[in-house]
């Protein structure tokens, strides 16, 4: 019997990499007068990943990233403004309007109603509790869990934290890499919903083949999933 489901935030309940790819070809044409865009960016993607341990995920992060980007691209020669135009795009991307997928605040409405909905997402806690707050579903949510990863010891954690074993956890999200795969090992259930655009550090080439996950092609399918789902398992 499933108990508490967990939704990922990014690109599961509302608009993320999009900002983040319109921000990143800014940043390309700014920088394209050193070196081709396409190779800016590889760079900065490189970038991403070597400071990920340091700095985590999020916007500030990536505005950090940019900056360190366009002083190697340009061998420390990037002018100041520039750099006042790249920390620009930095705050407008974290300032951006939150805008909700399709049919996600009436999946929360009717699941809410039978089972105990947590938030489980990663990123920076000031950037993700604006989002929260400015999607205006914070209400539909028992508890919020701002993880630094998502990894098995980080969802171990959580359903220590929340209580259950990992067979009463369900997790919906649109990243296999960081929503579905920990949770299918930990023995927990989880719902692929995947979105248009995939950040590359979370692509897989492949789905699991596995009896506790399922894959649905929008979010307003879960509620009747779910109902189903349970009848069945």
């Amino acid at each position: 019997m499933i108990t508490v489901i967990g939704f990922d935030a990014d690109d599961t309940l509302w608009v993320n990499e999009p900002n983040y790819l319109e921000a990143e070809k800014a940043l390309c044409r700014l920088l394209s007068g050193w070196k081709p865009e396409a190779e800016v960016s590889g760079i900065l993607f490189s970038t991403e990943m070597a400071n990920l341990e340091l700095y985590g995920y999020g916007a500030k992060s990536f505005v950090l990233s940019m900056v360190e980007t366009a002083l190697n691209v340009s061998n420390d020669r990037v002018d100041a403004q520039t750099i006042r135009e790249i920390t620009g795009l930095g705050k407008s991307l974290i300032n951006r309007d939150v805008v909700l997928l399709e049919g996600v605040e009436e999946a929360l409405q009717q699941l809410s109603a039978r089972y105990r909905l947590i938030l489980a997402t990663k990123g920076d806690l000031v950037d993700q509790e604006r989002k929260l707050s400015k999607s205006g579903l914070e209400k539909y949510f028992h508890h919020i869990e701002i993880m630094r990863d998502k990894k098995e010891a980080n969802y171990r954690r959580l359903l220590s934290h929340l209580d259950i074993p990992a067979a009463e956890f369900l997790m919906v999200g649109n990243s296999v890499k960081s929503d579905i795969l920990p949770v299918l090992s930990l023995g927990g259930h989880a719902v692929h919903i995947p979105f248009h655009t995939t950040w590359q550090h979370e692509q897989t080439d492949h789905l699991p083949d596995h009896p506790l996950f399922t894959e649905l092609s929008t979010i307003d399918q879960l509620p009747q999933f779910i109902a189903s789902y349970e009848i069945n398992h």
